[in-house]
């Protein structure tokens, strides 16, 4: 089986809702970053053999194929393909490691994955308006339960005896580490500016400086009275796109590309659907069991901030080191656009492997309906 590279990787700024990307279509969106990932690279687009994008919500704005419509959006060639994946908030991790499949099996030599969510313009819980989620049988199976997000964080919270200190202590930390990134400067070899309004829109627009224990302390549970979980140790509502080139190291040779890092190896795995977040726990055994490799093998860890309790239970599940765990902030900090997170997370994964030379890392969501993805990818260059 032929060996599958990642060459390049970029994302806009995530934006905040109602913030500086509100007005941006999403195939407009795509088209950034599909026109800055073969401007960076070189690649004629007219080579790519498909184009794998991830997203979540796909009404409105983002329906009928908005894979499809990113290509045609970056003025790419008819001929060129698109999809559109939905694996909940790992769709653009799915992407990617679905990119890698099809250049590992031959069917493919040079796919872009990522994906795009316009949360501003396509509101979460949009999907609810029309028919019934889920279906009857399901809600029957789980005896009506709600299949609530929120409802699971706070029960992840509860079964590992998290307390709300102890997580607005991670979210305070996940903004710390996030503002020093940005000044470290660790993100702008990636990032792609924005043009707002005459404006270069240019850095994530969530981060709050200064943020801690007590600035969060005020804020309301909506999920639970006198629970721990508040939109202060949550993922914040956001705007974002992200896309990779995947390919061969014998086509990045013809191409005169230097491979980033080469896709070592990936697993999916469900978890119950009620905590719902618990799947990257899974995941994660599975995918260090493919590889061949154990925790404190992998030097860097993206495991996804949708709420606090989820990386903090996959820490004490898994014994990795907490200093490897999320070192430059997460979705707590920057925002979590569904459909562009995880493909943002592989961005945010490769800075840090490449400046601190790292030779493994691991990424893993947490994803509705309590499946999850991982993903190990080894440093190259």
């Amino acid at each position: 089986m032929r060996d599958a590279v990642i060459v390049d990787a970029v994302r806009t700024p995530i934006g905040k809702r109602n913030g500086s990307l509100a007005g941006i279509h999403a195939a407009d969106l795509s088209a950034l970053v599909l026109d800055a990932l073969v401007r960076r690279t070189g690649v004629d687009p007219a080579t790519i053999d498909d184009v794998m994008w991830g997203c979540v919500t796909q009404i409105g704005d983002q329906s009928s194929n908005i894979g499809r419509f990113a290509v045609l959006a970056a003025g790419w060639p008819d001929h060129v393909p698109g999809v559109t994946i939905n694996r909940a908030c790992g769709s653009s991790q799915q992407a990617v490691d679905s990119a890698a499949h099809a250049v590992m099996a031959g069917q493919c030599d040079l796919v872009v994955a990522g994906g795009v969510e316009t949360m501003t313009r396509v509101p979460l819980g949009s999907h609810r308006t029309t028919g019934q989620p889920y279906g009857p049988k399901v809600l029957t199976r789980y005896e009506g339960a709600e299949l609530n997000q929120g409802i699971g964080a706070e029960l992840i919270a509860e079964h590992w005896g998290l307390s709300r200190q102890q997580l607005d202590a991670y979210a305070a930390a996940s903004h710390a580490k996030a503002a020093a990134a940005i000044d470290d400067g660790v993100f702008d070899d990636h990032v792609v500016s924005v043009d707002v309004d005459g404006d270069k829109f240019t850095v994530d627009e969530g981060l709050r400086r200064g943020t801690s224990v007590e600035t969060l302390s005020g804020l309301r549970t909506p999920f639970k009275q006198d629970g721990v979980i508040h939109a202060g140790n949550s993922s914040q509502i956001s705007d974002g796109a992200a896309a990779l080139l995947v390919t061969t190291p014998e086509r990045a040779r013809e191409l005169g590309l230097t491979p980033i890092a080469r896709y070592h190896s990936g697993a999916v795995s469900g978890a119950d659907p009620v905590t719902m977040l618990t799947g990257p726990i899974p995941a994660t055994a599975k995918v260090l069991g493919r590889a061949g490799l154990s925790i404190d093998d992998v030097g860097a860890f993206e495991v996804n901030e949708a709420f606090a309790p989820v990386p903090l239970a996959w820490l004490a599940e898994t014994g990795a080191d907490p200093e490897r765990l999320n070192p430059l902030g997460g979705a707590i900090a920057v925002g979590h656009p569904l459909g562009a997170s995880g493909a943002i997370l592989m961005t945010r994964l490769l800075a840090r492997m490449r400046s601190r030379n790292l030779r493994y890392g691991l990424q893993t969501m947490c994803e509705g309906g309590g499946t999850a993805n991982a993903t190990v990818i080894e440093l190259l260059s």
